[in-house]
């Protein structure tokens, strides 16, 4: 009788074990399909490349992106390279449909207002404004932005491709909108 029982006991424990590992499976496909899927269609993973986007965001600082926004002014987004083939770019939305844009002694005027821009309050405004030179420098569009269209620039205004070389981006081409900065880990925020 004892060694029934004892048996029993046994079979109860191997079954219980290979049920909690079955549970243990099922859970981390479950959870490894919900992450595959969110990073698919929800969420971005981008590193940094470059420094255009200096003292926002440094070389190989880590992001995600939202992949569904609507764009709005002064938000950082991701998109395609319109020069270069498979690349992306980070840079900051500045003129929106319809928007004149002009740059006048380093201020960004948005339809004859001045753009709030306090992102741009660093070192590098600073070392050029000791130099005697612009940070930003002087231009006004020759045209409104076109309908569908955005007009991008990077923070670190005098080494940045953008908008002022290769024109507006059009909407199909800007991929998604930076929400976190999670590396470096010290540098963790929230945009």
């Amino acid at each position: 009788m004892a060694n029934n029982s004892k048996n029993k006991k046994n079979n109860e424990k191997d079954e219980s074990l290979g049920k909690f590992i079955l549970d243990v499976v099922i859970m981390m496909a479950i959870i490894i399909g919900i992450y595959y899927l969110l990073f698919s269609f929800v969420f971005s993973n981008e590193t940094v490349s470059g420094p255009s986007m200096q003292p926002t965001f440094e070389n190989n600082d880590r992001l995600i992106a939202v992949r569904h926004f609507q764009p709005e002014r002064n938000k950082v987004v991701i998109l395609k390279a319109p020069d270069e083939p498979d690349a992306l770019y980070i840079k900051r939305v500045i003129g929106l449909p319809g928007d004149m844009v002009t740059s006048k002694n380093d201020k960004i005027y948005v339809n004859g207002k001045q753009l709030p821009e306090p992102y741009l309050n660093n070192h590098y405004e600073t070392a050029a404004h000791k130099e005697g030179e612009l940070y930003t420098a002087n231009f006004t569009l020759k045209k409104r932005v076109p309908k569908g269209s955005y007009f991008v620039m990077g923070d670190h205004r005098d080494v940045s491709k953008d908008s002022r070389y290769f024109g507006f981006v059009k909407r199909s081409a800007l991929l998604g909108e930076v929400k976190v900065r999670y590396w470096p880990f010290n540098q963790m925020k929230i945009f």
